[in-house]
């Protein structure tokens, strides 16, 4: 267990280095201004690309869940018309009973069969 940790200490010790200096702003390759500017454009391009990248990624996230959205709102609609419906046929039973109930009541006994 202790050698594992060494190990990984000399591991992760031997990759700082190379860490710290990729930005290094005192990197006598970079005091050229032509050299900065062709850097600062090169940086610009990728920076570039990666937003294309994700724009395209999203694009494609938010077009599955538009879809996703649109399938549920359909759903939800189809449930909420299915309920009414239902609810509109028990409304029409309790009727229908009531008055079953009350001729019973009234006294036409064959009402009371229900």
């Amino acid at each position: 267990m202790k050698l594992h940790r060494i190990i990984c200490a000399i591991l992760a010790a031997s990759l700082f280095p190379p860490i710290a200096q990729a930005d290094d702003p005192n990197d006598p390759t970079m005091r050229n201004p032509a050299v900065r500017a062709r850097d600062r454009e090169i940086t610009r391009k990728l920076n570039r690309q990666e937003f294309a990248k994700v724009r395209q990624r999203d694009a494609h996230i938010y077009a599955a869940y538009d879809k996703e959205r649109a399938a549920r709102s359909r759903d939800h609609d189809d449930a909420m018309i299915a309920y009414d419906r239902d609810h509109q046929q028990y409304e029409r039973d309790m009727a229908a009973w009531r008055r079953s109930v009350a001729a019973c009541r009234a006294g036409a006994y064959s009402a009371c069969d229900n």
